[in-house]
């Protein structure tokens, strides 16, 4: 299986500079590791604040709805 990295990266909306952006199975590792979601759960404005915490998540989406993710 290849990665299709560059594809991924048109559609990541992380916008933290780090070395795996586009390789979105090393990103759900590291973020699971961390009990983390990668930003892409995340709509933009909530993004730029770093906070990929589940908690943040289930507070946005009870907030906002599924409607962000789509």
């Amino acid at each position: 299986m290849n990665c299709k990295k560059s594809i991924n990266k048109k559609n990541c909306n992380c916008s933290y500079p780090c070395s795996i952006k586009g390789i979105c199975c090393d990103c759900i590792a590291i973020h699971r590791k961390k009990a983390e979601l990668p930003a892409c759960y995340f709509p933009n404005d909530i993004e730029k604040n770093y906070d990929r915490s589940i908690e943040t998540f289930i507070k946005i989406y009870q907030k906002r709805g599924g409607r962000f993710l789509k």
